[in-house]
């Protein structure tokens, strides 16, 4: 249960902002904020097009059955040890047919973006934001640097709560010297309730956070933030690679 409630966290804000999974955010909302799972939710999550298949991927090449499990969850918004267990092999196909990149890319720009699975490319978020830089879900536009920011999953430290809105310093993606690069020590505000609702109880001024499009998603430890540093700056490494 708590591997799918934190799937939901993490897909909530680009499902609110209509950019992926369907139309069903009020029901995505409700299932987070009162605790509860049921077959529903298993559907509606399992209807986001690009991460369901990642999740699945990340499950079958780690011989666990549920798409949903708390480790499988972990490894592709923030990142684990299962990212190791998936063959490079799989990853191609992966992207190749089952993301239908082949489709969607000429082939020189599908050759930039699979070539980097043989080098290190890892089944986590950070990639497909980084990497394949055409947006996917509803809307099939380039990344900017400011949509990237927004689009990978971000962590910070708390240092004010307010009503609505957390004060955090965290970090952003900017765009310097001919690459991408991670920015330290940048102040932001970030939604974390809506009305009297929220995904995260107890926060408090130090607490470690994740945010997705803006929005917090849940609190962290050192461990998962130094995780989550580790593949958004190696994808971010790749996506500066010639290939």
């Amino acid at each position: 249960m708590r591997g799918i409630l934190q799937c939901a966290r993490y897909a909530f804000s680009p499902n609110k902002l209509k950019y992926c999974g369907p139309d069903k955010n009020f029901q995505l909302f409700s299932y987070i904020t009162e605790n509860v799972n049921d077959q529903g939710l298993n559907e509606l999550l399992g209807d986001f097009g690009v991460m369901y298949p990642y999740l699945k991927l990340i499950a079958e090449e780690n011989e666990i059955k549920d798409p949903f499990d708390e480790k499988v969850v972990e490894a592709y918004w923030i990142g684990n040890d299962l990212l190791e267990g998936v063959s490079l092999k799989q990853f191609y196909d992966q992207l190749v047919n089952k993301q239908e990149l082949k489709k969607r890319f000429k082939a020189k720009d599908l050759k930039w973006i699979v070539g980097k699975v043989p080098i290190g490319a890892k089944v986590h978020h950070s990639f497909h934001v980084f990497n394949v830089w055409n947006r996917t879900g509803h809307e099939a536009k380039p990344h900017t640097v400011e949509t990237m920011d927004k689009c990978r999953i971000s962590w910070g430290k708390v240092i004010e709560k307010k009503k609505n809105l957390l004060k955090v310093k965290t970090q952003e993606i900017v765009y310097k010297e001919g690459g991408l690069k991670l920015k330290d020590g940048v102040i932001k505000e970030v939604s974390w309730r809506m009305g009297d609702k929220s995904f995260v109880r107890d926060l408090k001024k130090g607490d470690l956070i994740t945010m997705h499009w803006g929005w917090v998603c849940e609190k962290v430890n050192k461990k998962q933030v130094e995780n989550l540093r580790k593949y958004t700056k190696w994808h971010l490494k790749l996506a500066n690679m010639t290939i």
